[in-house]
């Protein structure tokens, strides 16, 4: 199933239509089934983990190398050592041990799951496009305007620029369920975490452009 419209209407900061955008097939088509987007979404939570979790075998807890007491006659259980399992602070039964998590997965496995989630995202009117995000300088409540303009006000945003703002990531951080990214870091873990994208025009154009080269 393919977007209806193979284009995007652009906005101003104030919400001001300034044209459409032609989009890529490549990248905003996908015939991709959804299931790849939650094989990445799984691969890449789980190489989030580090998977560095320890607890002591029998073999690791020092001591105990004396029987506690003799094997008959005194009315307890028998005993082989004061760091068996069942002692306290003894060994751990079955405890994690330290294991690598990660999945891996090919890399056009990768970039079918974020075209996918991307033709998913346009299919459900929940990618807006500004001709540009001009900040002079940091300034969260600015910001907060411009989401409340472009009608995000309460919804979690993921805004893509084509290349690292200082401006914009200042003024975003402390805005909860809002968060900045470049273009090139983009996945579809990303795409799926927040309800909507916010594009800049340069930012689709260099996604594009990668898509339509690849």
């Amino acid at each position: 199933m393919q977007p209806d419209d193979m284009t995007l209407e652009m906005k101003d900061i104030k919400n001001t239509p300034k044209g459409r955008m032609s989009l890529s097939g490549t990248v905003f088509a996908s015939e991709a089934s959804e299931a790849v987007v939650h094989t990445y979404v799984v691969s890449f939570l789980a190489n989030q983990r580090q998977g560095t979790h320890s607890t002591k075998t029998r073999g690791m807890v020092s001591g105990g190398g004396k029987k506690p007491y003799k094997q008959k006659h005194t009315g307890r259980a028998r005993q082989g050592s004061i760091r068996a399992p069942q002692w306290r602070g003894g060994a751990i039964i079955f405890g994690p041990q330290p294991r690598d998590y990660s999945i891996n997965l090919p890399r056009n496995v990768k970039k079918a799951a974020l075209y996918k989630a991307l033709t998913m995202k346009v299919m459900d009117k929940e990618v807006v496009l500004l001709d540009t995000l001009p900040l002079e300088k940091p300034r969260t409540k600015e910001m907060l305007q411009v989401l409340k303009d472009i009608g995000l006000t309460g919804k979690t945003a993921l805004i893509v620029l084509p290349e690292d703002n200082r401006n914009v990531l200042l003024s975003v951080r402390n805005i909860p369920g809002t968060d900045v990214i470049g273009v090139n870091d983009l996945n579809a873990y990303y795409v799926t975490a927040y309800e909507y994208l916010v594009f800049t025009a340069d930012a689709l154009k260099k996604l594009q452009e990668s898509g339509e080269a690849a």
